[in-house]
C-alpha cells in the first residue's frame, strides 16, 4: 500500500460515511454558498449574515466540506471557491446545485433510507413511505417539482450537448421531445439545428414553466409546448419522437405501453429516438448501477443492460385495459 492509499477498511469506512458528505453538500447548495463565493473568498460570519445561519456552526460545515475539496479554507479563516464548488453555482453550465438540493429533500432522503424495504419486496420505497407516488407528490408540491425539474436540466446539460452534436437531425422537420421536462434537451437540439421545429410534451404542471428556458435559449419561436400524459396520447405530426431518460422510470410493462403510445401517431417514415443509460457488464465503476437503485427506490423503474433493451415483451401494464 503506497503513501496516501487507503487500506481496505478505511476505504469501506469512507464509503459507509459518504452520506455525511452528500448531506453537507446538500445544505451548502440549499444555502447558495457557492453563489456567494463567486466574487471572492468570504468569512463564515459574512456568509452566515447572507444566509441567515449560525456563524460558528456554518464555519464547521464549511470546514468539513473544505476537507474534501468542495471549498477551500484560507489562512485568514475565509473560505473560497474551488473547481468542485463551481458546479454548485446556480448559473454554472451543467450546474449540480439543484441535484444537490434534491437529494437532501426529506421525501428523497427518507426514501433512500427505506432501501431495505425495496430490496426485500422488489417494490419502490417512495409510495410505501409517503402513501403516494413520486408523480403525484410533485404535482401536489410545486416547490419540490421545481427543484426536480431544475435538477434534471442540470444533469442533462452534458447529455443534451452530446445528443445535439452526435445525431444528424437535418433530415427531420419536426421533433417531439416526449417527457421533455423544462425543455433543456430540446432547446440544445433546436439551437444546433436552425431549421428544425420542436414540440415539447410533458405533464401540464411540468411544461407550465418551460417557456422561460426556451426563451433564454432563443428557440421559443420554433417550439410548441403541449401538456399531457404519454400513457394516453402524444402529439401527432412529428417526423421523430425523442424519449430521453423516460424508459428507465418504469418497469417493462409500463415502458412497452409508453412505446406503443408513441408508435400510434407515427407515420411509417417517422423515427423513434431513445436516449438511456446502458449498464456496463463487469465490476467497473458505473453510475448507472446506482442510478438503477434510485429508479427502484423512487419509482419502481430500472436501468437496463444492452441485453435488456433487446428483449421484447407484450404484457400490458396492469389496469391499462
Amino acid at each position: 500500500m503506497t503513501a496516501g492509499e487507503l487500506s481496505p477498511r478505511d476505504a469501506l469506512l469512507r464509503m459507509t460515511n459518504a452520506y455525511q458528505v452528500s448531506q453537507a453538500i446538500h445544505v451548502a447548495a440549499t444555502l447558495g454558498i457557492a453563489d456567494l463565493l463567486e466574487d471572492g473568498p468570504k468569512s463564515a460570519d459574512e456568509l452566515a449574515e447572507a444566509t441567515g445561519t449560525h456563524a460558528p456552526t456554518l464555519y464547521r460545515l464549511l470546514r468539513a466540506l473544505a476537507s474534501v475539496g468542495v471549498f477551500a479554507e484560507q489562512s485568514d479563516s475565509r473560505f473560497g471557491s474551488t473547481t468542485l464548488a463551481d458546479y454548485l453555482r446556480t448559473d454554472a453550465p451543467g450546474s449540480l446545485r439543484a441535484w444537490a438540493r434534491l437529494i437532501g429533500q426529506p421525501h428523497f432522503w427518507a426514501s433512500w433510507g427505506h432501501l431495505l424495504h425495496s430490496v426485500r419486496t422488489g417494490e419502490p420505497a417512495f409510495p410505501d413511505l409517503h402513501g403516494t407516488n413520486v408523480w403525484e407528490h410533485r404535482a401536489a408540491h410545486p416547490e419540490d417539482s421545481a427543484i426536480f425539474d431544475a435538477a434534471m436540466t442540470g444533469l442533462s446539460a452534458p447529455v443534451a450537448e452530446a445528443v445535439a452534436q452526435s445525431y444528424d437531425f437535418s433530415r427531420i422537420g419536426v421533433l417531439a421531445d416526449v417527457g421533455g421536462g423544462e425543455g433543456g434537451l430540446l432547446a440544445a437540439i433546436l439551437a444546433a439545428n436552425p431549421t428544425l421545429r420542436g414540440v415539447l410534451f410533458d405533464l401540464p404542471h411540468v411544461v407550465a414553466t418551460a417557456g422561460a428556458l426556451l426563451e433564454r435559449a432563443g428557440v421559443a419561436n420554433r417550439c410548441e409546448i403541449v401538456g399531457g400524459s404519454f400513457f394516453e396520447t402524444v402529439p401527432e405530426g412529428a417526423d421523430a419522437y425523442l424519449l430521453k431518460s423516460i424508459i428507465h422510470d418504469w418497469d417493462d410493462a409500463a415502458a412497452i405501453e409508453i412505446l406503443r403510445t408513441c408508435r400510434a401517431p407515427m407515420a411509417d417514415t417517422a423515427r423513434l429516438l431513445v436516449v438511456e443509460p446502458v449498464i456496463r457488464p463487469g465490476n467497473e465503476p458505473d453510475r448507472a448501477k446506482f442510478s438503477d437503485l434510485n429508479m427502484l427506490v423512487m419509482l419502481g423503474g430500472r436501468e437496463r443492460t444492452a441485453d435488456d433493451f433487446e428483449t421484447r415483451g407484450s404484457t400490458p401494464r396492469p389496469g391499462s385495459g
